[in-house]
Formats: structure tokens, sequence, C-alpha cells
């Protein structure tokens, strides 16, 4: 293990979960295991769920083969997905009015937890389900040896928080908070306190890499200024660089600091694979696939980085 490099693994969805694993395993096909050689793994929303998957007992290589496998589907007559309690749309748009209201990043965070608490009595029948669901995810069920932060966010405070193994905090419910997308699910009780996603605050939340010589970035929603691409669900949330929570001017502050950042975003295969919608299942084992593609192309450079 080497305490000297950091691995962010960023929100982004279930596509930003086959992307994530995809790339991870490319890098391992390659012979770089820098899922495994980090010294902390930072997790957020989707993100989150992939450091889990990355720490367990399963391989890199098996994982990427459940990413990739189809879908089940049902026999006899097709099952009908419940329609959402909350409409997609209206969670959105919510989301970017709190965003364009803010003044300051608190005031997203503090916003979001607010719109997460009025949304949970309707949601409240679906918690333990969405625990479940994220719970059957895991290879694993305790904290790793590995160090791991996995974000999130008071809903009554709006605090950013990072859980860790020292934080008396089971590690399903962590990351089922971190997952808990405002208005989507509902908010995640832990020791008496709601939790919302960690992608409240940021999608990366690279700050907590600070103090490691190399950070690794895998961020599925970022995009390159002036590069092409499918938007994003989460396209108009505000991310400013005075409030800390926009990743390249965090990269920067990173950089000043003494840290050496490898960024990778989507290629334009992973953003045609993901089409637009990165909460959509149907997309994940073909964003995977291309993010394979994308792993072992980017292994050299990444090689390269992790020896200077």
């Amino acid at each position: 293990m080497d305490n000297n490099l950091a691995l962010v693994l960023g929100g982004g969805g279930a596509t930003g979960n086959g992307w994530e694993i995809g790339v991870l395993a490319g890098f391992d096909h390659a012979g770089i295991r820098v899922a495994n050689d980090a010294g902390v793994i930072i997790g957020t929303s989707a993100g989150a769920t992939t450091a889990t998957q990355v720490s367990g007992n399963v391989s890199l290589s098996d994982l990427y083969e459940q990413a990739v496998a189809p879908a089940p589907t049902s026999t006899g007559r097709s099952q009908q997905r419940s329609a959402p309690a909350i409409p997609v749309s209206t969670v959105f748009d919510r989301m970017r009015q709190i965003s364009a209201n803010a003044h300051s990043a608190q005031d997203i965070r503090a916003g979001m937890g607010t719109f997460a608490l009025e949304c949970d009595p309707v949601l409240a029948d679906s918690a333990d389900a969405w625990r479940a669901t994220v719970e059957s995810r895991f290879p694993a069920r305790s904290w790793p040896e590995q160090r791991h932060l996995i974000t999130a966010v008071n809903a009554h405070t709006g605090e950013l928080v990072a859980f860790d193994r020292s934080s008396d905090v089971d590690l399903v419910d962590a990351v089922t908070a971190n997952c808990s997308l405002p208005g989507g699910v509902a908010s995640r009780e832990i020791n008496g306190e709601r939790f919302i996603d960690g992608g409240a605050h940021s999608a990366e939340n690279v700050h907590l890499a600070s103090g490691y010589r190399h950070v690794v970035v895998l961020a599925p929603l970022a995009r390159h200024p002036g590069s092409e691409g499918h938007a994003t669900m989460f396209e108009g949330l505000r991310r400013e660089p005075a409030w800390g929570t926009e990743l390249f001017s965090c990269i920067e502050d990173l950089e000043a600091g003494g840290s050496s950042v490898l960024l990778l975003t989507p290629s334009p295969a992973v953003l045609e694979a993901m089409g637009g919608n990165n909460m959509n299942p149907a997309a994940r084992a073909a964003t995977a696939q291309a993010g394979f593609r994308q792993g072992v192309e980017s292994a050299r450079s990444l090689g390269q980085f992790l020896e200077s």
C-alpha cells in the first residue's frame, strides 16, 4: 500500500459507477493496481459504492464481469417499474433552484438538506428497501483495512462529513447516506441525525486528498473546459471556485499544496455510452466496457505519473 497515493472516486449515478469499475479494471488488466495500492480512497455518491466494491474480496475482473453482464430480464409479462414517488424532473428542478439562489456552499448544502427532510415523509416507506439495495452491491459489509473516506452531508446542519472506520458508523449506513440523493430517496438516519449525498457539496470532494503526494481522480461528471459531449442530469448545479467546490480550482489548490494530480474524465466513447442520463442502469454495461478500454489506454500515463 502506498501511503502517498490517494484515489478519488466521484459521483455520477449508475453509469458513473460502471465507468469507474471499468477504468479500474482496465488499469488492473494493464498491471497497475491503483485501487488496491492507494493509501486512501475517497468516495462520493456512486464513487462511495465503487470504493466499497473494490475494497472487498472480489477481484476487479470479477466486478467488471458483473458490471457488463446483461441486465436480468423477466419471463412472460414484462415487469413494470413503478414510477418514483417524486418525479425526477421535479427533483432536479428543485436542486437547480437551490443552487441558483445560493450565496455559498453552505447555502447549497443546507438547502439540499432542507429539501431532503421535506421529502422524507413521502419517501420513508422505501428507506429500508434502499438500504438493502445498497448493501446488495457490496462484496463485504465491514470497513476495510485500507483507509476509506465516505462523504455525506448532515441534512439538519448542512455540515459536510467524511465517515471512516473510526467514526463508529456502520459501513452500509455510511454509503447509503452518501447515495441518498435529496428528493430521490429518503435521507439516512445515523446516530439520531439524518444525512444525504456528499455530492450536495461536491461531486468529487478532492480537497480531502490534501497532503497526499499523488492523487488520482476519476470524475464521471467532469468535463474539461471546451470539451464536447452529452450533458448530464446534474448540469446547472453551481460549483464555484471561491466556495471550494469547483473541481478544477480544487485541483489547482492541491497542486499548490505540493500534490501531483492525475484527472481522468469520461472519453468521447464513454460519453456516448452514458447517453446523458447518469441514472440509467441500462447504460451501465456499455459504459463499463468503454471505461475498461479507456483504462487500458490510460494505464501507461498513469504508470508514468505514479513513478514521477
